[in-house]
C-alpha cells in the first residue's frame, strides 16, 4: 500500500514538473501584437470586404436622371401639396367637404366623410401600396 502511495506521489511530482506555463500573445498590432502583422492582416480584411463605396461623381450623378421623370415627379407633387392644402381647409374651414375620388400621376385618392371624420385613403397604382388618413372631427 505505501509503494502505491509512492507512485502515485511520483507521477503527481513528475506531471507537474513537465507542465509549462501559457502565455498569451495577441496577433493584432492593436491589442499589443506584433507591428509586422498589421499589413497581413489588413490584406486578409480587404480582401473579405465586399462593400463598394458609391460613386459620386458629377457624370455619374446627371446621366441617371431624366428630365420628363423629374418634371412629372415635381408636378405631382405640386399638385398632392395644393390638394392637401384644399383638403385641410375644406375640413377645417367654413366652406363645406366635397368627397371624391382624384386621379393624380399614379396616385388614387379617396376622401369620404364618414361619422369618425374625413377618410382618405392614398393608393399607388405603381407598386400597389396604400395610405388611410383619418382627420377626426372636434
Amino acid at each position: 500500500m505505501k509503494i502505491k502511495f509512492l507512485i502515485i506521489l511520483f507521477v503527481a511530482v513528475y506531471s507537474t514538473a513537465l507542465a509549462q506555463e501559457l502565455v498569451y500573445v495577441p496577433i493584432n498590432p492593436s491589442f499589443g501584437g506584433s507591428s509586422f502583422n498589421h499589413s497581413w492582416m489588413m490584406n486578409e480584411a480587404e480582401a473579405q470586404n465586399k462593400f463598394t463605396a458609391p460613386s459620386t461623381s458629377k457624370s455619374s450623378i446627371y446621366s441617371d436622371s431624366d428630365d420628363l421623370a423629374d418634371f412629372e415627379e415635381s408636378l405631382n407633387r405640386q399638385i398632392l401639396s395644393q390638394l392637401s392644402r384644399q383638403i385641410v381647409s375644406d375640413t377645417f374651414g367654413e366652406t363645406n367637404f366635397e368627397e371624391g375620388t382624384y386621379e393624380i400621376g399614379s396616385y388614387i385618392i379617396e376622401i369620404t366623410n364618414e361619422l369618425d371624420g374625413v377618410n382618405i385613403n392614398i393608393t399607388d397604382e405603381y407598386n400597389g401600396s396604400a395610405t388611410s388618413i383619418v382627420i377626426p372631427y372636434f
